[in-house]
């Protein structure tokens, strides 16, 4: 099964994932600046978890996986040090402590280490592939927000989620639906989190 099936067939919770109201207060320059700022600082501490998750899989995964993967872990140390710029900028404290739903993604990720290759394959695309259709349509920001939603939805960016597609594809995943729902799950909370602190 292809897993771009997932968005259909799942399209209820695949919504809410990419349609958050934190995604049109972004859009409408109505969200609040501190609500931002808790999403960001907690976006870069996710970004480090996931950043040493692909690098695990990296390790173990098929070789016809392996240059895409290779490719999201160098771009991964790349968006680490945009992160750092951009709070820096901000005036904020990248060691503010993980809130309850950017812990729970990080127990996610890790144990994701211990799911066979296939199913960490479509937890991968599944959260790249949520990061690009939500920040899409998040476009083009609000003047304040515009330069992030810019960087998330370059083309390069969709390049490698399509890459990602097509490893867990050839991958065979055993039990996608679940694997998908859980993060989508997680996305969710995600954008919650950034708007009650939680």
């Amino acid at each position: 099964m292809p897993v771009a099936e997932l968005l259909q067939r799942h399209a209820a919770e695949w919504r809410r994932a990419v349609c958050h109201p934190f995604l049109d207060a972004v859009r409408e320059g109505t969200l609040p600046a501190a609500a931002f700022d808790t999403w960001l600082v907690q976006d870069a501490r996710f970004v480090a978890e996931l950043l040493r998750f692909q690098a695990r899989l990296l390790a173990r995964a098929p070789r016809q996986a392996q240059p895409v993967l290779a490719g999201g872990v160098t771009a991964l140390v790349e968006e680490l040090a945009w992160f750092e710029q951009q709070t820096a900028a901000r005036g904020l404290d990248l060691a503010a402590p993980a809130l309850p739903a950017t812990a729970r993604y990080a127990e996610l990720l890790e144990r994701l280490d211990s799911a066979d290759v296939p199913n960490a394959l479509v937890a991968l695309w599944t959260i790249e592939r949520t990061y690009l259709d939500a920040w899409s349509g998040a476009r083009p920001g609000a003047p304040e927000y515009r330069k992030f939603v810019e960087h998330w939805t370059v083309p390069v960016f969709a390049d490698y989620v399509a890459g990602l597609e097509v490893a867990a594809d050839r991958a065979g995943p055993v039990d996608a639906d679940a694997v998908f729902l859980e993060v989508v799950a997680a996305e969710i909370a995600f954008w919650e989190m950034a708007v009650d602190g939680r």
